[in-house]
């Protein structure tokens, strides 16, 4: 595009740059924001005639540090199959906003989402004002959502909480029908506290005065705060156990990994007691132990979220030889998901190994097998090798000296040792929705976090405890003249400037290395996560 001319955007973009307009530069922790105040949400809701169709929706809103989403995932997919028109608000996004709106499991049209859209923006525009000014980003998409659900009428809407609980732009539901917690553990202490006490007591700001709740066994300090707020507010609360696999009827469950299985448990809660409560069935499958209805069991095994323990072979790699670059895609980015999401990672690549090798070994004992397939070396017999990389980013306000020791410590376990690790900033800017969310080409990228992010890994590799990464002793090119090759390159990682740049090097070295299967898992950042499936999808 020349300088002088001018950008062509679809009126799905100028949504977006409306929307992103919203988005505050400030930290989350920083309060000096007027639109960010809870109590503007009921204004908000007023000037968006939301008062009564909140109030009738039939809510199930649930909170929670880890499986939250998962939990709701799993919730609206069983009461799916059960026959009821479905609503689910979810964050964050990976790809396009229209993914936090589901009606039926299915996203929003862009049609609807920018008839709502609009509506909603048209209306705050005309009636704030200085004291009531325009919502910030996330408080304009609770808002959003409420809009849709009432007016496509849905028989149940299913809340996901953004961030904490009890300030929440979803906890202006006054009497939801049941509300859930998810494990809990240390994620946003700058917002939330700086212990599980603190945090659990923001999580349990979502109780209403009896309505019933439910949550997975928790830590004692966590427990403790959750069950006071009950006993305050007449809730009564219970703890649900994981799901037992034999009530599947030999299935799987939609979402991988053993952790599933807890938050599996939730939903079966949620569901059973919000069937109850609202008159559609008579029995209670809250405490059933020998079988679940089939509808249950549908749900809960065809359930789908992307970017959590989420398996995709890199397309292009795939037309030109079938499985030799396959990405391990989960957005666990606290010290806790880090363990859940490397047992998942070790356990997928190792079924994934496993079938490699049966196929191989069928094809080897397939008497109409060609001769090209008889004078294979002797190391593809038993499958290709595979190596494992790994490629990471987190947020600034995360603690990688935390995350990264976890995950290595919680991968060797398993007998499980990356080859490389791969570093590289997000390719989306958080201030920035839709398309534009993309830096221009001459975006002057600060790689000094992801060099920071090196140093703690490589201190790792030799063995240091990773806590102080200015002593890092390392043999490393930083700032390498060749921008392909990467900014810093260490024997053990190499930071490089942009994904597009990491996810070609895969390629070429898929390509370079044709009897080796890579296994790459992108964790750290639920924002990595989308930007790498928006690349590969293509």
């Amino acid at each position: 595009m020349s300088p002088g001319e001018k950008a062509t955007f679809s009126p799905y973009d100028e949504a977006m740059e409306a929307l992103s307009s919203l988005i505050s530069k400030r930290s989350r922790a920083d309060r000096s924001n007027k639109g960010d105040r809870f109590d503007l949400l009921f204004d908000y809701i007023k000037i968006l005639e939301l008062e009564d169709p909140i109030k009738q929706m039939k809510i199930i809103h649930v909170a929670g540090t880890k499986g939250k989403g998962s939990t709701c995932t799993f919730t609206e997919s069983i009461l799916r199959n059960c026959g009821f028109r479905t609503g689910l608000f979810t964050s964050p996004h990976l790809i396009d906003v229209r993914e936090r709106f589901r009606l039926n499991g299915i996203d929003i049209c862009k049609e609807k989402f920018m008839a709502y859209f609009w509506w909603c923006w048209d209306r705050l525009k005309e009636r704030t004002r200085d004291e009531v000014p325009m919502p910030t980003y996330f408080h304009f998409l609770a808002l959003l959502a409420f809009k849709i659900f009432a007016v496509e009428q849905v028989e149940v809407a299913i809340l996901e909480v953004g961030l904490g609980g009890k300030f929440d732009a979803t906890n202006v539901v006054e009497n939801p029908v049941v509300c859930g917690i998810s494990s809990l553990g240390y994620d946003h202490m700058e917002i939330l506290g700086n212990t599980l006490g603190q945090i659990a007591g923001q999580k349990a700001g979502i109780f209403k005065p009896g309505v019933p709740a439910f949550t997975v066994p928790q830590p004692e300090e966590a427990m403790y705060v959750l069950e006071q707020k009950a006993l305050q507010l007449d809730v009564p609360l219970q703890v649900v156990a994981p799901l037992d696999p034999n009530l599947l009827s030999g299935l799987h469950l939609g979402l991988e990994g053993e952790h599933q299985y807890l938050n599996a448990g939730l939903a079966i809660a949620l569901c059973s007691t919000w069937l109850h409560r609202t008159g559609h069935v008579g029995v209670n499958y809250l405490n059933q132990t020998t079988s679940l209805p089939k509808e249950f069991i549908e749900g809960l095994t065809t359930a789908v979220l992307q970017g959590r323990a989420h398996v995709f072979p890199d397309k292009l790699i795939e037309s030109e030889r079938s499985g030799n670059l396959v990405f391990y895609l989960d957005g666990a980015h606290s010290p806790e998901s880090m363990d859940v999401g490397a047992e998942w990672f070790c356990c997928a690549i190792k079924e994934d190994n496993q079938k490699n090798r049966i196929l191989k070994n069928q094809e080897l004992s397939d008497p109409g097998s060609s001769l090209e397939l008889v004078h294979i070396d002797s190391h593809e017999k038993s499958g290709k090798n595979s190596t494992q990389i790994l490629l990471f980013n987190c947020m600034s306000i995360r603690e990688p000296q935390l995350l990264l020791p976890r995950l290595m410590s919680a991968c060797a376990t398993h007998g499980v040792h990356f080859k490389k690790a791969l570093f590289v900033p997000n390719t989306s800017l958080y201030y920035k929705v839709g398309t534009s969310a993309s830096p221009r080409a001459d975006y002057q990228v600060d790689l000094s976090w992801q060099l920071t992010l090196q140093r703690i890994w490589e201190n790792l590799c030799h063995g240091e405890k990773g806590r102080n990464a200015k002593i890092a002793d390392l043999t490393c090119e930083e700032g390498a003249d060749d921008p392909e090759r990467g900014a810093g390159i260490c024997t053990n990682s190499t930071v490089f400037p942009s994904l597009p740049l990491t996810i070609n090097w895969l390629r070429d070295s898929v390509r370079k290395n044709q009897s080796i299967r890579f296994q790459v898992l992108v964790t750290g950042s639920l924002h990595l996560v989308g930007d790498v499936l928006r690349l590969i999808k293509k």
